[in-house]
């Protein structure tokens, strides 16, 4: 009886992630078609606007890229780029706008040595482990019945979590930047930053929600695997 009550609340679990994650991606899907289709009054691109937040803060030696997809906008730290989506890299929008001087916020968070994003650097050849070899961990522990090893695949993917708590500081904070710069260099008017702030503040829920959905996952897994170490 216990067993099946562990599996119905599994079951539970992952649907309740499912819908946390499909509401948030809505919610961003939404703000982002709205956004995307106002442009600014200034009619910077993200282009430019990313070169232009780049330079005044000494980062001349970054690049900014296109590359293919939707919302795939992203800083590399080891290559010094930032690579916008088409949409942004030549909109002058909102979104657009808002969006590249988001991915600016990060490279500026490199340069002044922001402590969650240090901190998030640190972590990401363990998250790379982490994410291959813990669920097999736990899977070869179930099968095989090594339950010492099945917890050690649930240690391993706690360190997911951690990443994801680490994250949430970052993205927020490479949001303020963003937004204040925008205001302050006059790239969006009052009305405009209020609309940036919506679409950013909706981009940064998803990392809520997988923040959310990683936890509901790892409680399911405790309860596999506390289910099966009972017997």
């Amino acid at each position: 009886m216990i067993y099946y009550g562990f599996d119905f609340l599994g079951y539970g679990l992952v649907i309740i992630g499912a819908i946390i994650t499909l509401v948030a991606q809505a919610i961003l899907n939404s703000r982002y078609r709205k956004f995307r289709a106002i442009k600014t009054a200034k009619g910077l691109t993200g282009c430019e606007v990313a070169r232009k937040i780049l330079d005044e803060n000494g980062l001349q030696d970054i690049y900014v890229t296109e590359v293919s997809g939707v919302l795939s906008d992203h800083y590399d730290p080891t290559r010094k780029v930032v690579r916008l989506s088409k949409e942004v890299f030549h909109g002058d929008t909102i979104a657009a706008v808002s969006v590249a001087a988001h991915e600016c916020g990060h490279a500026i968070q490199h340069k002044e040595g922001y402590i969650f994003i240090k901190i998030r650097g640190f972590l990401v050849p363990f998250v790379n482990f982490a994410s291959k070899f813990g669920y097999i961990a736990i899977l070869i522990g179930l099968l095989f019945s090594w339950m010492d090893l099945a917890w050690g695949g649930i240690g391993l993917l706690l360190v997911l979590l951690l990443f994801q708590l680490v994250t949430l500081p970052t993205e927020f904070d490479a949001s303020k930047r963003a937004l204040k710069i925008l205001e302050a260099d006059g790239i969006l008017d009052t009305d405009e930053v209020a609309g940036g702030k919506s679409m950013l503040t909706a981009a940064a829920l998803t990392y809520v929600a997988g923040l959310a959905t990683t936890l509901l996952e790892l409680l399911r897994l405790v309860l596999i695997v506390s289910n099966r170490d009972d017997r």
